[in-house]
């Protein structure tokens, strides 16, 4: 089931599904850039035969990396699958791995919003200046905490041309309490920030950040970040979230706070897509919202 709560109709060719032509073959090719002296790599996903496709650059969630959590009976993660099946229908794509976490430098210890917005940041920066890139539209989408990133990567920055927040973290107090224990974040808010904190998240596994992560998780808002952003955006949460929730109060936020054109669907799903019951979610449902919202979003742009 597809619940579309708010949606202001985007001026344009509404009929038009795609702007790249869809593709059968596409190209993977790792890349490397430097933010702050550390290198943040990145797959570049690049679809055949159209000529200026749109670019999807793709930001993880909270602990994980560029082809994000596996998905099962498939040998793909869920950013991994998105970005085949974007290329599939002629767009490119780039998913990074934030300083800290997968192959890139830096100590998952040290890891913060904020350096996390840098790296974003930076890959756009990366993209626009690839020639092959330089006039194509941009698109950034993220995931989780990859979208509170998003949020405030993409505010007044003129080289974007579309937003797509899956399961955004909307209220970081209310969602890393959860994640983290209120304990935790006590004792952290208390501590300099160069202080190890160490927590045991829901699913059983241990892990360890600085307190400078949780002083953030205090002072970030990235409802109010997206109001600097005025173009297209797209917001998908789903209904059996329990980290980002209740639902679907935190997907109405984000229309609270954006000015522009702007959607909230909410799919029949959990946190991670479904992703742990095999890829059909992904396949019939979050997919083809995506790209027809983008189709018909970057037609207008």
């Amino acid at each position: 089931m597809v619940q579309r709560l708010f949606s202001k109709a985007i001026v344009g060719a509404a009929a038009i599904a795609l702007l790249g032509a869809a593709s059968a073959s596409a190209e993977e090719t790792t890349v490397r850039f430097e933010v702050a002296g550390q290198e943040v790599v990145g797959t570049l996903e690049t679809s055949e035969g159209a000529e200026n496709a749109p670019i999807v650059l793709m930001l993880h969630g909270f602990t994980g990396s560029r082809d994000e959590l596996a998905v099962k009976d498939t040998d793909e993660g869920v950013f991994s699958r998105i970005a085949r099946q974007f290329s599939e229908n002629g767009f490119n794509s780039l998913r990074i791995d934030f300083r800290g976490s997968g192959e890139s430098d830096g100590e998952w210890a040290a890891t913060t919003f904020s350096s996390q917005i840098a790296d974003a940041s930076a890959a756009i920066d990366w993209i626009k200046s690839q020639d092959q890139f330089m006039d194509s539209k941009l698109v950034v989408l993220g995931w989780s905490q990859g979208g509170l990133v998003a949020s405030h990567a993409v505010q007044e920055n003129e080289m974007v041309d579309a937003v797509v927040l899956l399961a955004p973290v909307t209220h970081p107090m209310l969602t890393y309490g959860g994640l983290l224990g209120s304990e935790a974040i006590q004792k952290a808010l208390a501590s300099p920030a160069d202080t190890p904190i160490t927590t045991q998240l829901p699913w059983g596994v241990e892990t360890t950040l600085n307190a400078a992560f949780y002083h953030e998780v205090a002072t970030t808002f990235p409802t109010a970040a997206i109001s600097g952003y005025t173009g297209p955006l797209l917001v998908v949460m789903g209904d059996r979230d329990e980290v980002i929730a209740p639902q679907p109060y935190p997907g109405k936020a984000w229309m609270n706070y954006h000015h522009g054109d702007e959607a909230l669907i909410i799919l029949d799903t959990d946190h991670v897509w479904s992703a742990m019951e095999g890829p059909a979610l992904i396949d019939e449902q979050l997919m083809p919202e995506i790209t027809a919202w983008l189709g018909t979003a970057l037609a207008a742009e």
